[in-house]
């Protein structure tokens, strides 16, 4: 996979934080995954897929002030990218013409 594509469970992450929009962080991704596409998933899973989409420059991340609620840490929230928006557009593409014509029943 190159460093450009996107798979599967960084899809989905990129969706669930388009879905939350302004306030997306670790907890509400995954309830967003859970909640929305039915699948179980770990936190951290969701933390390695989230700063490998941001090592390849599709989400930034900013840190919000630390709460005594938190223990004193701070919450790390994460925007999508405009580059990512094509390439989630081009994957979706590529799977709907997949479907196409497809005679069996599943």
């Amino acid at each position: 996979m190159s460093p450009r594509s996107l798979g599967d469970f960084e899809q989905l992450v990129l969706l669930a934080i388009l879905r939350i929009g302004d306030g997306a962080y670790g907890v509400p991704i995954i309830e967003e995954i859970r909640a929305t596409a039915d699948r179980e998933v770990s936190h951290a899973a969701v933390y390695i897929a989230l700063r490998r989409l941001e090592k390849k420059g599709l989400v930034r991340s900013r840190r919000a002030d630390p709460t005594n609620r938190r223990g004193g840490r701070a919450k790390r929230f994460f925007e999508v990218e405009a580059e990512a928006l094509p390439m989630l557009r081009d994957q979706r593409d590529a799977l709907l013409a997949m479907w196409e014509g497809l005679k069996v029943e599943l």
